[in-house]
């Protein structure tokens, strides 16, 4: 079975940056697309980006496109989610999962599809 951990939330100021990791356990990392996705208070799941088994040109939502930037090390066993400029609206809990077919990029994300981390919060507030 994969397990994610998420890591790296925090307080932030409007502005500032934070960066995300999620390690996956098993020896399977490199056979699995990621995707990052969020929740804000009170409100649904949130596609943010995904990336593929190859690690090429990840593709981001257009509310964080030239913000966030999306990576993964295959020798680590971890995703990556660079966070720039951050907005009161990036807050929320942020979660890592598995996503073959890069399928949250067209239907949205579902909790019972694929492997999901816990989450990390991140709060952006002045």
């Amino acid at each position: 079975e994969v397990q994610l951990a998420e890591s790296g939330g925090d307080l932030v100021q409007p502005g500032g940056s934070l960066r995300l990791s999620c390690h996956v356990s098993g020896d399977t990392f490199q056979n699995y697309a990621y995707s990052w996705v969020r929740q804000a208070p009170g409100k649904g799941l949130e596609w943010v980006a995904s990336i593929n088994n190859g690690g090429m040109s990840p593709y981001y939502a257009d509310s964080v496109k030239g913000r966030f930037t999306m990576s993964r090390n295959n020798a680590e066993n971890t995703v990556y989610l660079q966070m720039n400029n951050l907005k009161t609206d990036d807050t929320g809990l942020y979660y890592c999962a598995t996503d073959q077919g890069l399928m949250f990029r067209l239907w949205g994300p579902r909790r019972d599809s694929g492997y999901w981390g816990q989450g990390t919060q991140v709060t952006v507030s002045s």
